[in-house]
């Protein structure tokens, strides 16, 4: 019995005490897990979020792939109109032997060309029009006082766009100001 009380006195506890223990781990126990759930929901989150944002990625490569997909292709095609628009500057339209064989090849252009805007392939002609680097590649700069400086005054070859991208630039001639002509005898005196 003396065993018993020495326990007793060396474990004061009561039995509210040790309730109040066991709430208190209780407690403790509820709050780690709230954590340990909201970091798990949390990552939950992140993973579905990168999980949209992957298949997301993945349907806009897709979707380039099929919008740019004829690019090699309807590159190769450019050389075709080119020729037969050479074709044509070089035939004489008056010619009667030619005629027929030039409304051939201008109907095989345009039947070419139509392919072409059917498949978002877009025909660059700027002759006439500002510079735009973004579009144009300047072959030369002339002197014009016919034109606005920075205007496109020859066209050496067309550009294309591949569904609103560039495809191959127009190769043109810039216009520049005219240099100051140099002061004649009379006005040097």
């Amino acid at each position: 019995m003396a065993d018993e009380q020495n326990l007793d006195n060396q474990n004061p506890e009561t039995p509210e005490q040790s309730q109040a223990d066991v709430a208190e781990d209780l407690a403790a126990r509820v709050q780690s897990l709230e954590e340990q759930l909201a970091a798990a929901q949390d990552q939950s989150l992140r993973v579905a979020a990168e999980l949209q944002n992957i298949r997301r990625r993945a349907e806009q490569d897709v979707e380039k792939a099929h919008k740019f997909a004829l690019e090699k292709f309807a590159g190769d095609l450019l050389a075709v109109a080119d020729s037969l628009e050479r074709g044509l500057e070089l035939s004489n339209p008056d010619d009667e032997a030619v005629k027929p064989m030039r409304e051939g090849v201008e109907l095989t252009l345009k039947l070419l060309l139509d392919t072409l805007a059917r498949h978002q392939l877009e025909q660059l002609d700027p002759h006439g029009e500002p510079f735009n680097p973004e579009h144009h590649q300047a072959m030369a700069m002339e002197e014009s006082t016919h034109v606005e400086p920075g205007s496109v005054l020859k066209v050496f070859q067309k550009g294309y766009l591949l569904n609103g991208r560039l495809l191959r630039p127009a190769m043109v001639v810039v216009s520049k100001a005219p240099a100051d002509a140099p002061p004649s005898i009379d006005e040097k005196a």
